[in-house]
């Protein structure tokens, strides 16, 4: 007799949606962005970048492919990193202003997210800051068309905006199907322009999410594998770009990483480490990534002591002497030493007070923490006097 609609058997995987742009992956491929435009109705379209992507010689290079495309790009390029809410105001306006249609971002997360913010402001109006939330946009945006130059962050494939709130001094999350770009351009071309400490930071924010996807209260089969694989790439390949720069293989096994921790997290969402990162970042304006490499293992271990056969798959990823059916809590043990040793080798401190945090910022870090939407899939509910206790295993 046939299961009823709406009752699958027991034991059978839950419904499951997965979000995903179209993706044009491997070297040489910027000028796929032009034509990507083109597909989606461009004539003018609005392309966010930030002074050091500019310097680097990247987003001339995309108007070049643009120009000859027969389109007539605008350039904005006034992003900080943790792009701020008065500067996607700016960019709103200044979008409004030009006339433009299709909205191309070429950087990293941070200009990313800048581009999905302008494009959101552009259909829906109001400030960026009341669309913090999940699913809080009503009107369809622009066509997003994404060129990452950074192996981590995965915003290129992701339904996140992260904003930083300079009135509150945090990071707001918006969420929502709207904000997964039409078409991501992958050419890892442009990671050989990173600094280490960009390198570095990206490279650990990939590793990050795809623990925290892997281990996620909403995981599910089609994540899992994007997600263990992303830690196998980043845990092979990211001392070597540390080293050599122009490695053409390594650098293209991180854009893959950062590529599938993004499918992986987008649709698994992610943990406690984000939640607190989201914070840290906000009120001190660091590198988002660095943060996660910090706060990583203690979070493992956090989470690991509830649900720790999880942790198994990841240490095998990570090529660590881990074997089925093997104790959950020697997996979890063998997965936050590894993460600590690989930050420790490409330079991230060990600890949160190197960074700027103090003891006496803790409880409101703790309190935001709680707010952030991210933590709601973290596989261990945690109280504010244990999110406490973990930004002060971390200082």
């Amino acid at each position: 007799m046939a299961d009823p609609p709406g009752h699958p058997r027991e034991g059978s995987p839950r419904l499951s949606k997965f979000h995903a742009p179209e993706i044009v992956f491997g070297h040489d491929s910027l000028p796929e962005a032009a034509h990507a435009a083109v597909r989606l109705g461009a004539s003018r379209p609005f392309v966010v970048t930030d002074p050091g992507l500019t310097e680097a010689g990247w987003p001339a290079e995309l108007l070049r492919h643009m120009r000859a495309a027969g389109l007539r790009p605008q350039l904005w390029n006034e992003i900080t990193p943790n792009p701020k809410d008065h500067e996607i105001q700016a960019g709103y306006q200044r979008y409004m202003a030009s006339g433009c249609d299709v909205v191309l971002g070429i950087g990293g997360g941070s200009v990313i997210d800048a581009a999905k913010g302008v494009a959101l402001l552009s259909a829906n109006g109001g400030t960026i800051g009341d669309y913090e939330g999940i699913d809080r946009i009503a009107n369809p945006i622009p066509p997003l068309v994404m060129i990452p130059s950074t192996s981590g962050t995965g915003a290129d494939v992701s339904q996140f905006c992260i904003i930083t709130d300079t009135e509150r001094l945090t990071k707001i999350t918006i969420m929502g199907r709207a904000l997964v770009p039409d078409v991501s351009v992958i050419d890892p071309r442009l990671l050989v322009t990173m600094p280490d400490w960009l390198n570095a930071a990206t490279g650990l924010d990939a590793l990050t999410h795809g623990i925290e996807a892997f281990v996620s209260l909403a995981h599910g089969p089609l994540t899992d594998t994007h997600a263990l694989h992303a830690v196998a790439l980043v845990h092979g390949n990211l001392p070597t770009t540390m080293i050599h720069r122009h490695d053409d293989a390594s650098r293209s096994a991180m854009a893959q990483a950062a590529l599938e921790a993004g499918l992986a997290f987008t649709n698994a969402i992610l943990g406690a480490t984000h939640a607190m990162s989201h914070q840290v970042g906000g009120m001190l304006d660091l590198p988002h990534g660095v943060i996660n490499g910090v706060l990583l293992p203690h979070v493992i271990r956090f989470n690991g002591a509830d649900e720790p056969t999880r942790f198994v798959p990841i240490a095998q990823a990570m090529g660590l002497p881990a074997r089925p059916g093997m104790p959950g809590d020697e997996a979890v043990d063998m997965v936050a030493t590894e993460v600590r040793k690989l930050a420790d080798e490409v330079g991230v401190p060990t600890g949160l007070a190197a960074l700027g945090v103090r003891d006496q910022d803790v409880p409101r870090l703790a309190q935001l923490t709680l707010g952030d939407a991210c933590l709601t899939t973290n596989p261990r509910s945690a109280s504010v006097e244990e999110i406490e206790r973990l930004f002060r295993e971390a200082l």
